[in-house]
This record gives C-alpha cells, structure tokens and sequence, in this order.
C-alpha cells in the first residue's frame, strides 16, 4: 500500500532505526542523514518517514510531506553552512537518471562549486 514501509527498502529500514545512519536532522515527517557516498563536501540525503518510489508520486499522494522535505533541505543547508554559498536540491526519478534507492528522497549538496549542466 502506498506510503507503508516497505520490507526491503533501505530508506525504510533507516526511518524505523534498523540501519545505522548518520543523521543530521529529524522532524515528524522527514529524516536527513549523510550520503554514505559523498559528492560534495555537504552531500545530505533528506527523505519522507512514509514511503514513495519517487518525488512526482509523493507529491501527487502527500503534497504536504513532498514540501515538509524542501523545507528540511534548506535547514540543512543552513545547518551545514551552505545556505550564503550556495547549495543543489536534487530529486532523481528512475534508474535512467540515476536513482538507485527507489523510496523519494532529495540530495543537498553544497561545499564546492556546483556546475551546470551536472553528470
């Protein structure tokens, strides 16, 4: 069922304590932790407690948590610092653009100069 937690998702088991993570900051709706594969000095994952294969189906099922995750993204952004420089807020959406962890989540990343167009 949609937004249940799915058994095998890693994202999941990181929201229910089950996978270690580091995590930077935590709200009734969203957890945001470090990448495990950093591309930037400030590389933060930020995802929904709920679960949802992707950014567009969140936002279509729960638009309140879909706008819960920019909202920590930029007070991560701050917490980290990154918030005067600049800093990215990326949504991947299917294996075709790079998503690998299929439970919506947000990459910020900040630190280093970003350039445009990425990959």
């Amino acid at each position: 069922m949609p937004g249940e937690p799915q058994a095998d998702c890693l994202f999941c088991k990181i929201v229910a304590g089950e996978v270690p993570a580091t995590v930077v900051r935590e709200t009734g709706t969203t957890v945001a932790f470090r990448d495990i594969n950093p591309q930037a000095p400030t590389h933060v994952l930020v995802i929904p407690k709920v679960h949802y294969p992707d950014a567009a189906s969140l936002a279509a099922a729960e638009p309140q948590v879909a706008a819960d995750i920019l909202a920590e993204a930029a007070k991560v952004a701050e917490h980290d610092q990154v918030d005067a420089t600049g800093y990215r807020i990326v949504f991947n959406t299917g294996a075709g653009a790079g998503q690998t962890v299929f439970h919506t989540h947000a990459h910020v990343l900040g630190g280093r100069g970003l350039q445009w167009p990425p990959g």
